[in-house]
């Protein structure tokens, strides 16, 4: 394991929600390999409840589990918190990923899968959890049109009236208003705010321009699209 590999592992804790054995714990073994923590869970309902009770850094969830699927165990587990959630299917049509992102989940892996590119995963989301976390502590804030951003209390108003937006929009609004004018290709925004270096979806970008868009109605209009190469925010 590489010293910048201990750095990310320390102390963190990742849930494996996963109903197939074998599969649950040759995960089980390489991320403690890697220096995690791991709890594990064999069906929706017991993953739910433990990600409930022992607050884990990041939870490795499959999307066909018994008594509770994984996108209701996304969905209700977004209702009260941010942990990262990397989903598992071993479905690969584009309509099962766009529904995972939209319940909430920060990545999608689809099986099969190495476990290197398992392992860049998890430590990706571990750092832009971190940083969402300085994020928090910054004065940062931003006006721009009809919206203000707040960096420490993470919150956009829009006319007066403040929009909810989950974790991954509010970060990605917040990152192209801070950076108007410039143009970032999605592979960049994908570094830049989910902190990804490999194995990415670009698709994710979309998703979230898209929500982004209806929710702040003439305002998400600002994330200009430029055909050919990514996004930008024009003021």
């Amino acid at each position: 394991m590489s010293s910048a590999a201990g750095a990310d592992a320390a102390s963190s804790v990742v849930l494996v929600v996963e109903d197939e054995p074998s599969l649950s714990a040759t995960l089980s073994y390489n991320l403690r390999k890697n220096g995690y923590e791991v709890l594990s869970a064999s069906d929706g309902v017991a993953g739910l409840q433990e990600a409930r009770r022992s607050h884990p850094d990041v939870i490795v969830l499959d999307l066909m589990l018994p008594k509770m699927d994984g996108l209701e165990v996304c969905r209700r587990i977004r209702a009260d918190s941010d942990v990262p959630i990397l989903m598992l299917t071993a479905k690969s049509e584009e309509l099962d990923k766009v529904v995972g992102l939209e319940v909430g989940a920060d990545d999608y892996l689809t099986k099969p899968f190495g476990m290197r590119e398992l392992m860049a995963r998890v430590r990706a989301l571990l750092r832009r959890s971190a940083k969402s976390g300085d994020r928090e502590g910054d004065a940062g804030h931003v006006r721009t049109g009809e919206i203000e951003l707040d960096a420490r209390g993470r919150t956009v108003v829009r006319a007066g009236r403040e929009v909810a937006l989950k974790p991954k929009e509010f970060d990605l609004v917040y990152f192209l208003a801070t950076h108007a004018g410039q143009v970032f290709t999605r592979e960049q925004l994908l570094e830049k705010v989910w902190g990804y270096e490999r194995f990415v979806e670009t698709r994710s970008v979309d998703v979230h321009v898209g929500r982004l868009r209806a929710k702040l109605g003439g305002v998400g209009q600002q994330i200009e699209t430029v055909v050919g190469l990514g996004y930008r925010f024009v003021e």
